[in-house]
């Protein structure tokens, strides 16, 4: 249980908390191949309330060879990126400055981008580096060189759902048509004024666009995960019971050979005087040892696991995701309750036939 359940709420924490700092006021409606969002649908949609802010951008992705060698795909998005900054907030600059809006051949690069893995940095802001993005040409799709000057450098974002800040290059709006050759709206960033109207809002859009663009909210996604984590713990706890009826079983088969072993020895202490009543709590107190003994080895042993099965990155598409599992005091102290909770089932029965035995059988007994 501590072991299944704490990794599973690692990774809960991680991909609902990533979610949250993209933005629980925040949606994405995205063009399809049916369907190129254009000016009007700004203006359609900033006409709704609740709207507090409508970003479009421009989206292509690339590939970059950092100066270690190593080759990145990185993503490129063209769009107002003050604006970016303010709504997703958590996105900070390192060094550096946002690059004017004319300039459409600089831009704000991810931590990956500009540091290797042991934290070295590998490109200077002001530096210009060579990006390869895929240029259609009749049917053919080639790779063109396109040169970008840095601007700033964001602080290192970590693991991320739907956009990856630490691979990604920002650039002004006019670098859409300039640098990525492309004059249709991949996509649009939709702020709104408060979260209790995001739900609304999305059911509207989805209906608009029903069939035509895709309309993402990451708080409707946060929802969704923390569901399916609340189900998953709930069948885990579920079977869990499995386990603590074969643990009561052990208990007590161990505890009924305890008190058969040591008949002679209950009777000895009736006949000192002790009653029924001490019989029954030391034969009790001695299962309910045994099982917090077994408690404590299976959450360290439990805790080691949760470790080992986190130490794997789970990978979602292009998206890795590492989390570290969440033992809290809540999952142990739960855990070392049950336990006790198996000690005192699995050794009542024993307890109370040993507080059963007449004194004078038990004397005789051999």
């Amino acid at each position: 249980m501590v072991a299944i359940i704490g990794t599973v709420e690692g990774y809960s924490q991680v991909i609902t908390g990533q979610l949250n700092r993209l933005g629980q006021n925040t949606l994405v409606v995205l063009s399809t191949e049916n369907y190129a969002l254009s000016d009007n649908d700004i203006r359609y949609i900033r006409g709704l309330h609740g709207v507090s802010k409508v970003i479009p951008f421009y989206l292509m992705q690339a590939t970059f060879r950092r100066g270690d060698g190593k080759l990145l795909k990185v993503n490129l998005y063209a769009t107002d990126v003050p604006s970016v900054l303010e709504v997703i907030g958590s996105l900070e600059i390192r060094e550096g400055r946002i690059p004017p809006y004319t300039a459409y051949s600089s831009g704000l690069i991810g931590y990956d981008i500009a540091f290797d893995e042991r934290g070295r940095q590998l490109v200077e802001v002001g530096q210009a580096i060579t990006v390869m993005i895929p240029v259609v040409e009749g049917d053919r799709v080639r790779l063109r060189a396109r040169t970008i000057r840095v601007s700033g450098i964001l602080e290192k974002y970590g693991n991320a759902l739907v956009m990856n800040p630490d691979a990604t290059i920002f650039l002004p709006m006019s670098a859409g048509p300039a640098i990525l050759g492309v004059n249709k709206y991949s996509g649009l960033l939709v702020s709104v004024a408060s979260s209790e109207e995001v739900g609304e809002l999305t059911s509207v859009l989805r209906r608009r666009y029903e069939g035509l663009a895709e309309v993402i909210s990451f708080q409707q996604i946060a929802n969704v995960v923390g569901s399916i984590i609340r189900t998953m713990n709930f069948l885990l706890y579920s079977l869990s019971l499995a386990a603590f009826v074969v643990a009561i079983t052990g208990i007590m088969a161990t505890m009924f050979t305890s008190v058969v072993e040591r008949t002679r020895e209950i009777g000895v202490l009736k006949a000192l005087g002790y009653t029924r009543t001490q019989i029954l709590i030391l034969i009790l107190a001695e299962s309910v040892i045994i099982s917090l003994l077994g408690g404590a080895l299976g959450v360290s042993l439990g805790t080691v696991g949760a470790y080992v099965l986190s130490s794997r990155s789970f990978k979602m598409g292009s998206i890795v995701i590492l989390a570290s599992p969440a033992i809290t005091p809540y999952l142990i102290g739960e855990s070392i309750g049950l336990a006790v909770l198996v000690g005192v089932a699995g050794g009542l029965v024993p307890a109370y036939k040993a507080s059963r035995i007449p004194p004078v059988e038990a004397l005789r007994y051999e």
